[in-house]
């Protein structure tokens, strides 16, 4: 019989080594049953940062503070940076412990030389590109024509930074303990691997229910309230039209309190007979301006028939120019932009538009495209069936306009760029977002050379434009489409393959507005866009998403007033501000 030396580890309970026989003790013949552990407690809230993570995380973070489209707010930079580091740490993590898998984890020693190296490089890093970021956003507003800022919003900067990231972090780790949890109850059942499958499934679908059902819905149902609230108020200085050329005003077939808020401001705001007077030097007449809400009747069909009655009952197709506005999601329509019409020709027109949601446009963008597809089939369609039957010889010119969401329907309204380019008289679309099936396939047969961000199209009356000054200067046929899309819209040039893939905006050719700093970097750009969105329209008049007074060399290029010229426009340009 031969001695067998059991070892017990000095991190177990002293009652269960004092069970493990002592080697001095002779052992019996009987097999020694060692007692079956429970699997070590692990850290997993509070473990320590992984070193590829930060490494990762630093170069991602410092990566933010590079320059996009668009300047942004301290704050807003803030989460940027923090999101962008939070990128860089999962896909270090998730790298570094793909590593460690297949060559098995590195040596204390140098662990710990990496650790110092990166606690070294870090600061360094961050004063360097805080720096950069700081002058690469003085430079990109002053080249929109921005004030600077403070300098002291770098520190706030780097607090919601961290914040952001640490918050992130800190989900991350709690979804990542329950599903720990989640596999040691399943290892009851299944083997350790299938084990950790089954909690990860487990906890990803309850953390995507509750992410879309809590989160999501709750976002879009308050939304959805607040809009309400808001569409049923009247904007100060709106008041009721005395006029009876307006809806909602004397004889009117449409109800004031049925045309929203955004409606009552459309019918209210057209500039006087003196103003239009003034500015034309001869006499003018009072606008036309007829508009339904969303309660003005029950169906998108009724709505737009009523506006076709409403017109016919004000002599809109007397008028010189009829125009087709498709709004935005709550209704809107820039005053700057059916002003500008109505100066250029005096008063002699008739400005139609009909409210189809009253959710701002990013709601109503994701929600359902469709709403804004049907609204504006069911108007254009009403308006264009009444006018196709008046004499060729002496019926209005048409004209349609569409302002971000509103071009994404009127491009489906028409499905094709031949059928857009015969639809009307003229179409004015600004700021066409990446979904708009049409602008889509003119960019993408534009001709060989041709910038992305300007493009060429032979063959067809289409001129695209990314400064409004360029169209007073062109040549040959007039345009019957023209899109206005400034090179620094984010509504423009955000889609989802910034995720992955160079944008062509940024290969070549850059426009004048985009800054020479600004690089792709992937993941990073994407979120850079993203939050461009969130203040576009916070910018000068000619970036961003903010169109306004350039809409009068747009209508001025497809459908000009006899004697029009480019003085007139800058006159116009200058008066609406």
């Amino acid at each position: 019989m031969h001695r067998q030396v059991v070892s017990s580890p000095p991190s177990w309970p002293a009652a269960l080594r004092a069970r493990i026989p002592s080697p001095r003790r002779p052992l019996s013949d009987s097999p020694v049953v060692l007692p079956v552990l429970p699997p070590p407690r692990r850290r997993i809230v509070r473990t320590r940062l992984s070193l590829a993570g930060a490494g990762l995380a630093a170069v991602f973070y410092c990566l933010s503070f590079t320059p996009s489209l668009l300047p942004r707010a301290w704050f807003l930079q803030g989460v940027v940076a923090g999101i962008t580091a939070a990128m860089g740490y999962a896909t270090g993590a998730a790298a570094g412990a793909l590593v460690r898998r297949v060559r098995g984890p590195f040596g204390a020693g140098t662990t710990r030389i990496a650790w110092l190296l990166l606690a070294a490089a870090l600061p360094v890093l961050v004063a360097i590109f805080l720096w950069l970021g700081t002058r690469w956003q003085r430079d990109l507003r002053i080249r929109l024509g921005m004030p600077p800022v403070p300098e002291y919003d770098v520190a706030r900067t780097v607090g919601v930074s961290l914040l952001t990231f640490g918050t992130l972090l800190l989900i991350a780790r709690l979804l990542r303990l329950a599903t720990y949890g989640c596999a040691l109850l399943f290892r009851r059942v299944f083997p350790v691997t299938a084990a950790y499958c089954a909690g990860t499934l487990v906890v990803a679908v309850l953390a995507y229910g509750a992410f879309d059902g809590l989160l999501i819905a709750n976002l879009f149902a308050t939304a959805d309230r607040l809009a309400a609230v808001e569409n049923s108020g009247t904007g100060n200085g709106v008041t009721v039209p005395a006029s009876t050329l307006r809806s909602g005003g004397p004889r009117s077939l449409v109800p004031w309190d049925t045309l929203g808020r955004q409606g009552r401001a459309f019918v209210a705001g057209a500039p006087t007979g003196e103003q239009l007077t003034e500015f034309a030097g001869r006499p003018a007449v009072e606008p036309i301006r007829v508009y339904a809400g969303l309660t003005s009747a029950d169906t998108l069909e009724k709505r737009a028939e009523l506006v076709v009655r409403e017109m016919d009952r004000t002599g809109a197709f007397d008028r010189s120019v009829v125009a087709v506005f498709t709004p935005t999601g709550t209704g809107w329509v820039d005053n700057k932009v059916t002003r500008s019409l109505e100066y250029m020709y005096a008063g002699d027109t008739a400005l139609v538009s009909m409210q189809y949601s009253y959710l701002p446009s990013f709601f109503a963008f994701m929600g359902d495209r469709s709403e804004v597809a049907d609204a504006a089939d069911a108007l254009i369609g009403a308006v264009r069936e009444r006018w196709s039957r008046l004499p060729a010889a002496t019926r209005p010119r048409l004209l349609l306009f569409g302002e971000s969401l509103g071009t994404y329907g009127m491009e489906m309204t028409f499905g094709t760029p031949e059928r857009l380019v015969d639809g009307a008289d003229g179409a004015l679309l600004l700021g066409p977002t990446f979904a708009n099936p049409t602008h889509r396939v003119l960019t993408a047969g534009r001709e060989p050379g041709s910038p992305v961000w300007d493009p060429d199209y032979p063959g067809l009356a289409v001129e695209f434009a990314d400064d409004a000054a360029e169209l007073r200067d062109l040549t040959g046929p007039r345009p019957k489409v023209v899109y206005l899309q400034n090179a620094t819209d984010p509504v423009v040039w955000w889609s989802w393959d910034l995720l992955w893939k160079k944008p062509e905006w940024l290969v070549g050719k850059r426009a004048q507005d985009v800054t020479p700093d600004m690089h792709w970097y992937p993941g990073i750009t994407f979120w850079q866009i993203t939050c461009d969105l969130v203040f576009s329209n916070k910018v000068p008049t000619g970036h961003g998403h903010s169109y306004k007074s350039e809409t009068v060399d747009g209508w001025a290029a497809i459908a000009p007033p006899p004697g029009w010229t480019t003085q007139d426009s800058l006159r116009l340009r200058a008066l609406l501000g």
